[in-house]
């Protein structure tokens, strides 16, 4: 499950860091250390090229584009269903319907700079919540599905995050994460002329888990209309998580 994430991130550095170019007439998010679902959030899509008539060149870029999270498959009666699909399950994305296609040919990434989880304490039936990021500070690409629903001016551009299975020290606070994908499965990962999805859908490597810190932080970051930097400070005497993950 992934619920709650943190994106500090400038667009003027993610286009750097993806190598991908800004969607035009788009406004620069704040930075947000408390993305919760239906907040408009970053992600790099493959945009296809077109020419002056419209028509596909065969070519294609790299796209920073801001979405809504929650994805809202074209064929929906109402754009409240994005509500409920904030996750895709990667063992399930060639299955369900809302999935299958965005799987298939409309991948994308969201950046972040780290994610939250609530665990279970020993000492208390509150949960603890944690925050999982790089220990360098590096940015973290989560893969992810965009869709497009509705025509014209009131297009509505969406994303979901895929989540898989929890490995290594990260299975301590929860059973599953989102599915984090290395710079070097980018490109396979948006190509959308690979249109087998279990072949780019592989497990986070080992080495990028351990790389993670899990610290734990205040529970101010329950409430969503808390945000700041201090949400990922780490919190003092926290006690270890229980052994059963929680069920967030």
């Amino acid at each position: 499950m992934c619920g709650r994430y943190a994106a500090s991130r400038r667009a003027e550095d993610l286009v750097v860091e993806f190598e991908a170019v800004r969607a035009e007439g788009q406004p620069p998010l704040s930075a947000d250390y408390n993305v919760a679902p239906t907040k408009d959030v970053y992600v790099v899509r493959h945009k296809k090229e077109r020419d002056d008539e419209g028509l596909p060149t065969g070519g294609g870029h790299r796209e920073l584009r801001t979405v809504r999270w929650g994805l809202v498959p074209s064929w929906a009666k109402d754009a409240s269903v994005g509500n409920r699909l904030l996750n895709a399950r990667v063992e399930s994305l060639t299955e369900k319907p809302a999935f299958r296609k965005a799987a298939a040919t409309r991948r994308c990434l969201v950046p972040a700079d780290g994610w939250y989880e609530w665990a279970k304490r020993l000492d208390s039936p509150s949960k603890q919540p944690y925050y999982v990021s790089p220990l360098d500070g590096s940015v973290l690409a989560f893969a992810g599905l965009w869709e497009v629903w509705g025509r014209g001016d009131d297009r509505l551009y969406t994303c979901t995050i895929v989540t898989a299975p929890a490995v290594g020290e990260l299975t301590e606070i929860h059973e599953r994460m989102p599915l984090v994908l290395p710079p070097d499965r980018w490109s396979a990962w948006l190509d959308p002329a690979q249109d087998d999805v279990r072949e780019v859908a592989q497990p986070t490597p080992p080495e990028l888990v351990e790389a993670l810190e899990l610290r734990p932080v205040s529970t101010a970051v329950n409430n969503v209309a808390n945000n700041g930097r201090e949400l990922v400070a780490r919190a003092e005497s926290v006690s270890a998580p229980a052994d059963q993950p929680a069920l967030f």
